[in-house]
């Protein structure tokens, strides 16, 4: 099954120029969404990982069944005022303004070994920021996964620190 064929692209949103790449094609396709999951598993069922951490909000929709997979924990990172806990945040920069992402403070343990999640890989700076998160809290980034990239935007570049694996690029 070609996944790439599943992901639709909605010209001019979210304004003039933009080729949005939706990915709810391929979750509302059960088939898609299962192989999806079931390949970047593949990649990591052997990998000495402790936790899975995804990035809100489509993070969760890739990091939670593939934690289940891989039978690890998941670890969401929300945006601002989201987790009820004591939480260490930061502030990274868009392509229009800013953004804060947390973390809880106990979700991560110094040494745990952390495969983060995220359903795409655009400019880099969210999956920077939950990176920087991670090692600030001790732990030990194993790769960082994406069910898509779009290559054309370079996000790789902020990320030349860690291992990056894409299932799908465009």
């Amino acid at each position: 099954m070609n996944l790439s064929d599943k992901i639709r692209t909605i010209p001019d949103f979210p304004k003039e120029g933009i080729a949005f790449k939706d990915i709810t094609t391929l979750l509302k396709d059960p088939n898609a969404y299962e192989e999806a999951i079931d390949q970047i598993a593949k990649r990591y069922k052997d990998k000495d990982i402790d936790l899975v951490l995804g990035v809100e909000a489509r993070g969760f929709l890739i990091g939670a069944p593939l934690a289940l997979k891989l039978n690890k924990g998941f670890v969401p990172v929300r945006k601002e005022g989201k987790l009820p806990g004591e939480i260490l945040k930061t502030e990274y920069d868009l392509e229009y303004g800013s953004n804060i992402l947390e973390i809880h403070k106990d979700a991560i343990e110094k040494g745990d070994k952390v495969l983060i999640v995220d359903d795409l890989l655009a400019t880099g700076g969210t999956v920077k920021a939950t990176a920087d998160l991670v090692e600030e809290l001790g732990g030990e980034i194993v790769e960082i996964a994406f069910l898509m990239e779009l290559g054309f935007l370079d996000g790789r570049e902020k990320l030349t620190d860690y291992e990056v694996f894409s299932l799908i690029i465009d």
